[in-house]
Protein backbone atom coordinates (compact mmCIF):
# COMPACT_ATOMS: atom_id res chain seq x y z
CA UNK A 1 0.00 0.00 0.00
CA UNK A 2 2.85 2.14 1.03
CA UNK A 3 4.64 1.72 -2.26
CA UNK A 4 1.30 3.09 -4.49
CA UNK A 5 0.80 5.28 -2.18
CA UNK A 6 4.24 6.71 -2.60
CA UNK A 7 4.04 6.20 -6.89
CA UNK A 8 0.17 8.24 -6.48
CA UNK A 9 1.91 10.72 -4.91
CA UNK A 10 5.11 10.99 -7.44
CA UNK A 11 2.03 11.26 -10.16
CA UNK A 12 0.43 14.07 -8.54
CA UNK A 13 3.68 16.00 -7.53
CA UNK A 14 4.46 15.60 -11.74
CA UNK A 15 1.22 16.92 -12.88
CA UNK A 16 1.02 19.76 -10.38
CA UNK A 17 4.60 21.02 -12.38
CA UNK A 18 3.34 20.29 -15.50
CA UNK A 19 0.25 22.69 -14.56
CA UNK A 20 2.08 25.04 -12.83
CA UNK A 21 4.39 25.33 -16.04
CA UNK A 22 2.07 25.54 -18.27
CA UNK A 23 0.52 28.54 -16.50
CA UNK A 24 3.68 30.31 -15.92
CA UNK A 25 4.32 30.14 -19.93
CA UNK A 26 1.12 31.54 -20.45
CA UNK A 27 1.59 34.21 -17.86
CA UNK A 28 5.42 34.69 -19.72
CA UNK A 29 4.01 35.13 -23.19
CA UNK A 30 0.97 37.34 -22.35
CA UNK A 31 3.84 39.81 -19.91
CA UNK A 32 6.27 39.79 -23.13
CA UNK A 33 3.05 40.98 -25.63
CA UNK A 34 2.45 43.46 -23.37
CA UNK A 35 5.83 44.89 -22.87
CA UNK A 36 5.75 48.80 -23.51
CA UNK A 37 6.93 49.41 -27.02
CA UNK A 38 5.50 46.55 -28.42
CA UNK A 39 2.32 48.58 -29.69
CA UNK A 40 0.55 47.59 -32.73
CA UNK A 41 1.61 50.35 -35.92
CA UNK A 42 -0.36 51.56 -38.58
CA UNK A 43 1.03 52.51 -41.90
CA UNK A 44 -1.02 55.41 -43.48
CA UNK A 45 -0.30 55.92 -46.88
CA UNK A 46 -1.76 59.25 -48.55
CA UNK A 47 -1.34 60.42 -51.81
CA UNK A 48 -2.31 64.23 -51.13
CA UNK A 49 -0.86 66.67 -48.49
CA UNK A 50 -0.81 66.74 -45.01
CA UNK A 51 -3.11 70.29 -45.13
CA UNK A 52 -5.37 68.55 -47.52
CA UNK A 53 -5.67 65.40 -45.33
CA UNK A 54 -6.27 66.61 -41.65
CA UNK A 55 -10.16 66.51 -41.25
CA UNK A 56 -10.22 62.92 -42.74
CA UNK A 57 -7.23 61.88 -40.39
CA UNK A 58 -9.07 63.32 -37.41
CA UNK A 59 -12.03 61.35 -38.21
CA UNK A 60 -9.77 58.05 -38.48
CA UNK A 61 -8.03 58.71 -35.46
CA UNK A 62 -11.33 59.41 -33.44
CA UNK A 63 -12.58 56.06 -35.27
CA UNK A 64 -9.93 54.31 -33.73
CA UNK A 65 -10.20 56.01 -30.21
CA UNK A 66 -13.66 54.67 -29.79
CA UNK A 67 -12.22 51.20 -30.60
CA UNK A 68 -9.94 51.65 -27.80
CA UNK A 69 -6.16 52.61 -29.47
CA UNK A 70 -4.96 55.82 -28.64
CA UNK A 71 -2.11 56.94 -30.59
CA UNK A 72 0.82 57.72 -28.35
CA UNK A 73 -0.25 55.39 -25.93
CA UNK A 74 -1.07 51.75 -27.21
CA UNK A 75 -1.31 52.26 -30.52
CA UNK A 76 1.31 54.20 -33.42
CA UNK A 77 1.05 55.82 -37.07
CA UNK A 78 3.69 56.14 -39.01
CA UNK A 79 2.49 58.86 -42.03
CA UNK A 80 3.86 59.00 -45.24
CA UNK A 81 2.28 61.59 -47.65
CA UNK A 82 3.11 61.96 -51.15
CA UNK A 83 2.00 65.67 -51.52
CA UNK A 84 0.32 64.84 -54.95
CA UNK A 85 2.83 63.22 -56.76
CA UNK A 86 1.99 59.63 -57.31
CA UNK A 87 5.29 58.40 -58.35
CA UNK A 88 6.53 58.65 -54.47
CA UNK A 89 3.99 56.17 -53.57
CA UNK A 90 5.76 52.97 -54.38
CA UNK A 91 8.99 54.10 -52.44
CA UNK A 92 6.92 55.57 -49.50
CA UNK A 93 4.94 52.05 -49.60
CA UNK A 94 8.02 49.83 -49.43
CA UNK A 95 9.25 52.21 -46.46
CA UNK A 96 6.51 51.07 -44.49
CA UNK A 97 6.81 47.55 -45.35
CA UNK A 98 10.44 47.80 -44.52
CA UNK A 99 8.93 48.85 -41.21
CA UNK A 100 7.03 45.62 -40.65
CA UNK A 101 4.27 47.67 -39.84
CA UNK A 102 1.16 45.83 -38.85
CA UNK A 103 -1.50 47.19 -41.74
CA UNK A 104 -1.41 49.61 -44.40
CA UNK A 105 -4.13 52.10 -44.47
CA UNK A 106 -4.35 54.11 -48.06
CA UNK A 107 -6.25 56.88 -48.82
CA UNK A 108 -6.28 56.44 -52.56
CA UNK A 109 -6.35 53.70 -55.59
CA UNK A 110 -2.69 54.81 -56.90
CA UNK A 111 -1.28 54.29 -52.63
CA UNK A 112 -3.51 50.75 -52.70
CA UNK A 113 -2.07 49.29 -55.47
CA UNK A 114 1.41 50.91 -54.51
CA UNK A 115 1.15 48.88 -51.05
CA UNK A 116 -0.41 45.82 -52.11
CA UNK A 117 2.70 45.48 -54.97
CA UNK A 118 4.86 46.19 -52.37
CA UNK A 119 3.39 43.24 -49.85
CA UNK A 120 1.51 40.42 -50.21
CA UNK A 121 1.89 39.97 -46.51
CA UNK A 122 1.03 42.92 -44.38
CA UNK A 123 -2.63 43.82 -44.28
CA UNK A 124 -3.79 46.74 -46.36
CA UNK A 125 -7.16 49.18 -45.54
CA UNK A 126 -8.20 51.14 -48.76
CA UNK A 127 -10.69 54.48 -48.66
CA UNK A 128 -10.41 54.87 -52.23
CA UNK A 129 -12.85 56.30 -55.31
CA UNK A 130 -13.43 54.15 -58.58
CA UNK A 131 -14.30 50.41 -58.33
CA UNK A 132 -12.19 48.29 -56.77
CA UNK A 133 -13.08 45.53 -58.72
CA UNK A 134 -12.91 47.04 -61.96
CA UNK A 135 -9.79 48.27 -61.10
CA UNK A 136 -8.35 44.94 -60.06
CA UNK A 137 -7.80 46.22 -56.40
CA UNK A 138 -9.52 42.97 -55.33
CA UNK A 139 -11.71 39.87 -56.99
CA UNK A 140 -14.89 40.86 -55.42
CA UNK A 141 -16.66 43.58 -53.33
CA UNK A 142 -17.92 40.19 -51.13
CA UNK A 143 -14.75 38.40 -50.85
CA UNK A 144 -11.39 40.45 -51.51
CA UNK A 145 -9.04 37.72 -51.48
CA UNK A 146 -5.47 38.18 -51.00
CA UNK A 147 -4.01 40.76 -48.25
CA UNK A 148 -6.31 43.43 -49.15
CA UNK A 149 -10.11 45.09 -48.40
CA UNK A 150 -11.42 48.36 -47.09
CA UNK A 151 -13.79 50.91 -48.00
CA UNK A 152 -14.91 52.38 -51.49
CA UNK A 153 -16.59 56.04 -52.33
CA UNK A 154 -17.49 54.17 -55.93
CA UNK A 155 -21.27 55.15 -56.56
CA UNK A 156 -22.44 55.19 -60.06
CA UNK A 157 -25.16 57.29 -58.94
CA UNK A 158 -23.03 60.00 -58.34
CA UNK A 159 -22.69 61.41 -61.98
CA UNK A 160 -26.10 61.40 -62.19
CA UNK A 161 -26.66 63.13 -59.08
CA UNK A 162 -24.07 65.79 -59.69
CA UNK A 163 -25.67 66.66 -63.27
CA UNK A 164 -28.70 67.14 -61.50
CA UNK A 165 -27.93 70.10 -59.00
CA UNK A 166 -26.13 71.76 -62.05
CA UNK A 167 -29.41 71.55 -63.66
CA UNK A 168 -31.17 72.98 -60.75
CA UNK A 169 -28.75 75.93 -60.12
CA UNK A 170 -28.35 76.69 -63.77
CA UNK A 171 -31.76 75.71 -65.32
CA UNK A 172 -30.18 76.71 -68.86
CA UNK A 173 -26.83 74.98 -68.67
CA UNK A 174 -26.15 72.57 -72.02
CA UNK A 175 -22.67 71.71 -71.48
CA UNK A 176 -20.77 70.73 -68.36
CA UNK A 177 -16.89 70.20 -68.20
CA UNK A 178 -15.11 67.39 -66.60
CA UNK A 179 -11.56 68.16 -65.01
CA UNK A 180 -10.06 65.37 -64.15
CA UNK A 181 -6.23 63.08 -63.95
CA UNK A 182 -6.00 60.20 -66.18
CA UNK A 183 -2.79 58.68 -64.36
CA UNK A 184 -5.21 57.91 -61.53
CA UNK A 185 -6.96 54.35 -62.24
CA UNK A 186 -10.51 53.72 -62.14
CA UNK A 187 -11.09 57.63 -63.71
CA UNK A 188 -11.84 56.00 -67.07
CA UNK A 189 -14.67 54.27 -65.96
CA UNK A 190 -16.28 57.41 -63.58
CA UNK A 191 -15.98 58.94 -66.65
CA UNK A 192 -18.23 56.89 -68.76
CA UNK A 193 -20.60 56.95 -66.12
CA UNK A 194 -20.61 60.80 -66.13
CA UNK A 195 -21.20 60.55 -69.70
CA UNK A 196 -24.02 58.27 -70.23
CA UNK A 197 -25.93 60.76 -66.96
CA UNK A 198 -25.60 63.24 -69.33
CA UNK A 199 -27.65 61.88 -71.97
CA UNK A 200 -30.44 61.35 -69.25
CA UNK A 201 -29.84 65.15 -68.64
CA UNK A 202 -29.62 66.38 -72.21
CA UNK A 203 -26.01 67.92 -71.25
CA UNK A 204 -22.84 67.55 -73.33
CA UNK A 205 -19.89 67.05 -71.53
CA UNK A 206 -16.23 68.72 -72.30
CA UNK A 207 -13.62 66.04 -70.80
CA UNK A 208 -10.35 67.79 -69.74
CA UNK A 209 -7.02 65.87 -68.40
CA UNK A 210 -4.85 67.41 -66.15
CA UNK A 211 -1.64 65.77 -65.90
CA UNK A 212 0.90 68.47 -64.35
CA UNK A 213 0.37 72.09 -63.43
CA UNK A 214 1.31 73.31 -66.61
CA UNK A 215 -2.12 72.15 -67.74
CA UNK A 216 -4.52 74.20 -65.69
CA UNK A 217 -4.37 77.42 -67.01
CA UNK A 218 -5.15 75.40 -70.48
CA UNK A 219 -7.82 73.38 -69.67
CA UNK A 220 -10.12 76.71 -67.84
CA UNK A 221 -8.85 78.44 -71.03
CA UNK A 222 -10.54 75.61 -72.96
CA UNK A 223 -13.68 75.57 -71.12
CA UNK A 224 -14.55 78.81 -71.77
CA UNK A 225 -13.44 78.55 -74.91
CA UNK A 226 -16.07 75.41 -75.04
CA UNK A 227 -18.93 76.82 -74.10
CA UNK A 228 -19.18 74.61 -70.88
CA UNK A 229 -21.10 76.98 -67.81
CA UNK A 230 -20.00 74.97 -65.16
CA UNK A 231 -17.50 72.29 -64.04
CA UNK A 232 -16.78 68.96 -62.37
CA UNK A 233 -13.60 68.54 -60.93
CA UNK A 234 -13.06 65.10 -59.94
CA UNK A 235 -11.69 63.84 -56.56
CA UNK A 236 -7.93 63.05 -57.12
CA UNK A 237 -4.91 63.05 -54.88
CA UNK A 238 -3.00 65.50 -57.40
CA UNK A 239 -6.01 67.78 -58.27
CA UNK A 240 -6.67 68.11 -54.75
CA UNK A 241 -3.24 69.20 -53.45
CA UNK A 242 -3.42 71.90 -56.10
CA UNK A 243 -7.20 72.85 -54.81
CA UNK A 244 -5.99 76.27 -54.10
CA UNK A 245 -5.22 76.82 -58.20
CA UNK A 246 -8.24 75.35 -58.94
CA UNK A 247 -10.57 77.51 -56.32
CA UNK A 248 -8.54 80.53 -58.17
CA UNK A 249 -9.17 79.79 -61.73
CA UNK A 250 -12.46 78.66 -60.92
CA UNK A 251 -13.64 82.48 -59.49
CA UNK A 252 -11.39 84.49 -62.19
CA UNK A 253 -13.39 82.50 -64.87
CA UNK A 254 -16.45 83.37 -62.65
CA UNK A 255 -17.15 79.38 -63.37
CA UNK A 256 -19.98 77.23 -60.71
CA UNK A 257 -17.66 74.32 -59.92
CA UNK A 258 -18.69 71.25 -58.29
CA UNK A 259 -16.39 69.28 -55.87
CA UNK A 260 -16.01 65.63 -55.13
CA UNK A 261 -15.33 66.35 -51.07
CA UNK A 262 -15.80 69.18 -48.65
CA UNK A 263 -12.37 70.20 -48.23
CA UNK A 264 -12.24 72.27 -51.11
CA UNK A 265 -15.54 73.95 -50.08
CA UNK A 266 -14.11 74.62 -47.09
CA UNK A 267 -11.69 76.50 -49.29
CA UNK A 268 -13.48 78.58 -50.99
CA UNK A 269 -14.99 76.25 -53.78
CA UNK A 270 -18.55 76.81 -54.40
CA UNK A 271 -20.38 73.33 -53.68
CA UNK A 272 -19.38 69.43 -53.35
CA UNK A 273 -21.62 66.59 -53.27
CA UNK A 274 -20.03 62.55 -52.56
CA UNK A 275 -19.87 60.32 -49.95
CA UNK A 276 -19.38 61.67 -46.39
CA UNK A 277 -15.47 60.94 -46.17
CA UNK A 278 -15.05 61.70 -42.29
CA UNK A 279 -18.06 58.44 -42.26
CA UNK A 280 -15.18 57.19 -44.05
CA UNK A 281 -12.56 57.28 -42.22
CA UNK A 282 -14.52 56.05 -39.06
CA UNK A 283 -15.20 53.09 -40.73
CA UNK A 284 -12.04 52.29 -42.17
CA UNK A 285 -10.76 52.72 -38.09
CA UNK A 286 -13.32 49.66 -37.59
CA UNK A 287 -11.14 47.64 -40.15
CA UNK A 288 -8.04 48.25 -38.74
CA UNK A 289 -9.62 47.56 -35.14
CA UNK A 290 -10.45 43.88 -36.84
CA UNK A 291 -7.35 42.97 -38.92
CA UNK A 292 -5.37 43.83 -35.57
CA UNK A 293 -7.57 41.56 -33.57
CA UNK A 294 -7.08 38.82 -35.97
CA UNK A 295 -9.32 38.82 -38.72
CA UNK A 296 -7.78 38.04 -42.32
CA UNK A 297 -8.52 41.26 -44.75
CA UNK A 298 -9.56 38.48 -47.82
CA UNK A 299 -12.77 37.73 -45.25
CA UNK A 300 -14.00 41.52 -44.65
CA UNK A 301 -16.01 42.41 -47.42
CA UNK A 302 -15.46 45.88 -48.98
CA UNK A 303 -17.84 48.57 -47.89
CA UNK A 304 -19.76 50.79 -49.85
CA UNK A 305 -20.45 54.70 -49.07
CA UNK A 306 -23.25 54.53 -46.46
CA UNK A 307 -23.84 58.77 -46.49
CA UNK A 308 -23.47 61.57 -48.44
CA UNK A 309 -23.45 64.89 -48.33
CA UNK A 310 -24.02 68.48 -49.83
CA UNK A 311 -21.90 71.25 -49.23
CA UNK A 312 -22.71 74.89 -50.46
CA UNK A 313 -20.76 78.20 -50.03
CA UNK A 314 -22.24 81.03 -50.23
CA UNK A 315 -19.68 83.44 -50.18
CA UNK A 316 -18.47 81.82 -53.08
CA UNK A 317 -21.78 81.78 -54.99
CA UNK A 318 -21.80 85.60 -54.02
CA UNK A 319 -18.50 86.20 -55.94
CA UNK A 320 -19.37 84.72 -58.95
CA UNK A 321 -22.87 86.17 -59.33
CA UNK A 322 -24.46 83.10 -59.11
CA UNK A 323 -27.88 82.88 -56.97
CA UNK A 324 -28.49 79.11 -55.45
CA UNK A 325 -31.66 78.23 -55.28
CA UNK A 326 -33.93 77.80 -52.24
CA UNK A 327 -35.03 74.54 -53.11
CA UNK A 328 -31.02 73.16 -53.21
CA UNK A 329 -29.75 74.92 -49.89
CA UNK A 330 -32.61 73.30 -48.34
CA UNK A 331 -31.23 69.80 -49.13
CA UNK A 332 -27.74 71.09 -48.37
CA UNK A 333 -26.48 69.15 -44.95
CA UNK A 334 -24.01 72.42 -44.67
CA UNK A 335 -24.00 75.70 -46.04
CA UNK A 336 -21.08 77.87 -45.28
CA UNK A 337 -22.09 81.65 -45.21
Amino acid sequence: MRTGMRHKAIGNTKFIWSVLGAMLLALSSNTEAQQPGKVPRIGFLAAPSPSFFSTRMNAFRDGLHDLGHVEGKNIAIEYRYAGGKLDRLPALAADLVHLEVDVIVSSSAPGAFAAKNATGTIPVVFVTAGDPVDMGLVTSLARPGGNITGLTTHAPELSGKRLELFKEVLPRITRVAVLWNPSNPGFSEMLKEMQAASKAHALQLQSLEVRSLEDFEGAFESITKGDSRAVIVVSDPFLNTHNRLILDLAVKHRLPAMYGGPEVVDAGGLMSYGPGFSHQYRRAATYVDKILRGMKPADLPVERPRKFELVINLKTAKQIGLTIPGSVLYRADRVIK
